[in-house]
């Protein structure tokens, strides 16, 4: 079954024009992008590893992906965690850290923050898309920004005070 997305236009708006993964998206159109932050009590940060036969191969990242036709943000930014880690997130512990809008690759990316004390041992990892994870704390995942060991498209990280030291 194909993937389909909404189109927004340059405001952010709903156009009604789903979308099918993996063709062109008409210029002038963007579609919507989650990255999902975790957090647990001691202050530690969630990465996956990506998938080696996936674009960036082996880079470490927050999880993420693209909103279905009919989601919201935050809906598409839960599913996503529960697919490729296999997390329930509380909906409650959410906050949208940021919005942009990247016209570079045609998309409306919003970053959401969770809190989950969940054991790397209690992860179901989705095969095809996670090879592995790890909690790391503020330090350590300023380290792997800095020695591009994340997926270059989290350029924001330093930008950010929750990721500051």
């Amino acid at each position: 079954m194909p993937e389909l997305w909404d189109l927004y236009n340059e405001k952010g708006e709903c156009t009604g024009i789903t979308h099918e993964r993996g063709h062109p998206i008409p210029q002038g159109m963007y579609h919507l992008v989650v990255s999902a932050w975790i957090t647990n009590n001691k202050g530690q940060f969630l990465l996956s590893q990506r998938h080696p036969d996936k674009q960036y191969p082996l880079y470490w990242e927050c999880t993420g992906g693209s909103v279905l036709a009919g989601e919201s943000s935050l809906d598409g930014a839960i599913r996503e965690v529960k697919e490729e880690l296999g997390i329930d997130l509380d909906r409650s512990t959410a906050r949208l850290l940021f919005q942009i809008r990247r016209d570079s690759i045609q998309d409306f990316y919003d970053v959401w923050l969770f809190q989950a004390d969940v054991p790397i041992q209690d992860l179901n990892l989705q095969s095809k898309e996670v090879v592995n994870a790890r909690w790391v704390d503020k330090d350590e995942l300023l380290d792997m920004f800095r020695a591009k060991k994340l997926h270059p498209l989290i350029d924001y990280i330093s930008a950010y005070k929750i990721f500051l030291k």
